[in-house]
């Protein structure tokens, strides 16, 4: 057989439109083609070049960012031998035809397909992260390296590739970097970006065991501070734009000579009802945070104060639900009892 010479009836330009021209041995088995045959096809000089372990280029070449991508999944995503024996099944028509398995894009090169500003473009990575189950027998290789994790996330598929989401993206690039100030700008734009809340970054980012790096640190406290301004001002938009009365904003409540009873992010004083802005970010401690916000609510409630939880990804994907919630409760108030009195302190 020569590379001239046809591979099987099923052509390999079926796939072209959705692989490009990288293929597996086992789809190009598929086609007809034995393992010898590839390999003599990859040979220096031929039409193909061997890309990583068990997956060819179909051109002699250097690979695009999208052959690379492919590639990296194409190898992370195999079978086991005993497995990638068995007989393929032929693709219909409009479906995905690489065996990706359960692996997908992650950390800079997911980034970058999520469109960050701040992350290096694909041509210029060196390394492609791919996210793997814990279990796979798999090492890293060439341009791909494998990313393993006990529980994996749902995929977003952008541009026909798995990609991992933004939070497990991002927590993955950030393993491999020490650039205190890439960091920052790659959890900021997420944030700014609307492409995640600054709870699911912190979450991945502690799963991931990276909280107890200073310059991660560093970069998660102005990013939760960034987030909470954020939450404010979406807070502000929703009072003004669906009528709600003016609240008094960031304030300390207190009894009178008594004990400071705790802040709230807005509140109407006559009908005794205030908004809080849950914008904790779960880290070691949020056992005991999460406590000491229950006791303070508690507290108001226990005085008669109506207290309204909001969540910043509440505030951005449904505002309107949100108002309707906070009017409820301020029309409520007149079946209610009389609250106490307290104390209103700017904060």
């Amino acid at each position: 057989m020569n590379h001239n010479a046809p591979l099987s009836p099923l052509p390999l330009q079926h796939l072209a439109g959705t692989q490009l021209r990288v293929l597996s041995t086992a789809q190009l088995g598929a086609h007809g083609v034995s393992a010898a045959d590839a390999g003599a096809h990859c040979r220096p000089g031929g039409p193909w070049q061997q890309l990583l372990p068990g997956v060819c280029l179909l051109h002699p070449g250097p690979a695009t960012s999208e052959e690379r991508l492919h590639g990296a999944l194409l190898y992370a995503g195999r079978p086991p031998a005993r497995q990638a024996r068995a007989v393929p099944v032929q693709p219909r028509t409009g479906e995905a035809h690489a065996p990706y398995a359960d692996a997908m894009i992650t950390g800079l090169a997911a980034l970058a397909l999520h469109r960050f500003s701040s992350a290096p473009p694909l041509p210029s990575l060196d390394r492609i992260d791919v996210l793997v189950p814990r279990t796979r027998r798999l090492r890293s290789v060439g341009f791909a390296r494998l990313v393993r994790c006990p529980a994996l996330p749902t995929p977003q598929q952008l541009g026909g590739v798995p990609v991992a989401p933004v939070p497990r993206a991002l927590a993955d690039a950030v393993a491999q970097l020490a650039d205190a100030g890439v960091v920052r700008r790659l959890l900021s734009e997420a944030v700014r970006g609307g492409h995640c809340e600054p709870a699911a970054v912190v979450r991945e980012l502690n799963e991931a065991r990276l909280l107890t790096r200073p310059h991660v640190v560093d970069a998660v406290d102005s990013l939760l501070a960034e987030g909470r301004a954020i939450a404010e001002d979406r807070l502000y938009g929703m009072v003004a734009e669906h009528g709600l009365p003016d609240p008094l904003w960031n304030v300390d409540l207190r009894l009178p000579g008594g004990p400071h009873l705790g802040g709230v992010d807005a509140y109407w004083p006559e009908q005794a009802v205030a908004v809080e802005l849950d914008t904790r970010a779960p880290r070691q401690d949020e056992d005991a945070l999460w406590s000491e916000y229950a006791r303070k609510r508690e507290h108001l409630e226990r005085l008669g104060i109506a207290v309204v939880h909001i969540t910043p990804r509440k505030l951005r994907d449904a505002p309107e639900q949100q108002a309707a919630v906070v009017r409820t409760a301020l029309m409520a108030s007149g079946d209610r009892d009389p609250a106490a009195y307290v104390v209103v302190l700017p904060r």
